[in-house]
């Protein structure tokens, strides 16, 4: 399989954000891409009101998209805002493939954390996708998801070679660090290829200077062994690269901690000494 990174960096516009995965996702196909994969919060960046430009999965910002992967016989996974029931919104993946209606995830693990408290607007998701480009399955996973192995290990379960996690990581001391070894170590637990593909280091000085997480780039493609194959800078790039499937069902025969795990009994909370 062919997969497209597109690390690009959102304005608080979507008009202007739609025409950049527009134009990414041709650059994409032409250059012989399957699966293009842009960042969480594609549509918007991070700081401004979100529940201005929610929409559904039926609305105009996603069915453009959908347009494009039909003409361009590739399939798009970007992130965007969608309505939710509590009058909160989902941060949402979407997932938009040729000849098929749009489907999404909804981030399920919400970055309350860092001092940030992604909850207070955003409503979390309750299931995880997954879904078939070609030959290849392929698992969903949002930013603060990548701290939680349990998601990636369930997602192998399902039959995920591939792993995308689109991504606004907050900066700060240590970020980076962190961002690079649960990159590799998510591919480890689930024997899978890790795409993360995040926002890059805005270029827009009210991004920079906003507290929101709005990205610090450094996109990074891991394989099923957990060696880092692909590692971008900070800077807005896309590049094309070539995934060799057979090498997932290799690291589980090999490593094979999906078949080697047993369940751990869990700790009875209100009476832990029993």
């Amino acid at each position: 399989m062919r997969l497209a990174m597109a690390q690009i960096s959102s304005s608080d516009d979507p008009a202007a954000n739609l025409q950049t995965v527009l134009d990414t996702t041709r650059a994409a196909a032409a250059d012989g891409a399957d699966l293009v994969v842009f960042p969480e919060a594609a549509m918007c960046r991070f700081g401004v009101p979100l529940g201005e430009v929610a929409e559904r999965l039926d609305g105009p910002w996603a069915a453009a998209v959908a347009a494009a992967a039909d003409r361009e016989s590739i399939t798009v996974v970007a992130g965007m805002f969608t309505p939710a029931a509590d009058g909160r919104i989902h941060n949402t993946i979407l997932v938009a493939r040729p000849g098929t209606a749009p489907i999404g995830y909804d981030k399920i693990h919400l970055y309350d954390a860092f001092g940030f408290t992604e909850s207070k607007t955003i409503a979390p998701g309750t299931e995880p996708l997954t879904f078939d480009v070609g030959d290849c399955t392929v698992g969903v996973a949002t930013c603060y998801d990548i701290r939680f192995p349990a998601l990636f290990t369930e997602l192998a379960r399902r039959g995920a070679q591939v792993i995308v996690v689109p991504t606004s990581w907050g900066d700060g001391p240590g970020k980076l660090e962190q961002w690079e070894v649960l990159t590799r170590a998510r591919a480890l637990d689930s024997t899978a290829y890790v795409a993360a593909v995040g926002q890059a280091l805005p270029t827009d000085p009210a991004a920079r200077e906003s507290l929101a997480p709005t990205g610090i780039g450094h996109s990074r493609l891991s394989d099923p062994f957990g060696s880092v194959m692909v590692d971008y800078d900070s800077a807005v790039q896309m590049a094309v690269h070539d995934i060799d499937l057979a090498l997932t069902d290799k690291a589980r025969n090999a490593l094979a901690v999906l078949a080697n795990a047993r369940e751990i009994p869990r700790l009875d909370r209100t009476n832990p000494h029993d």
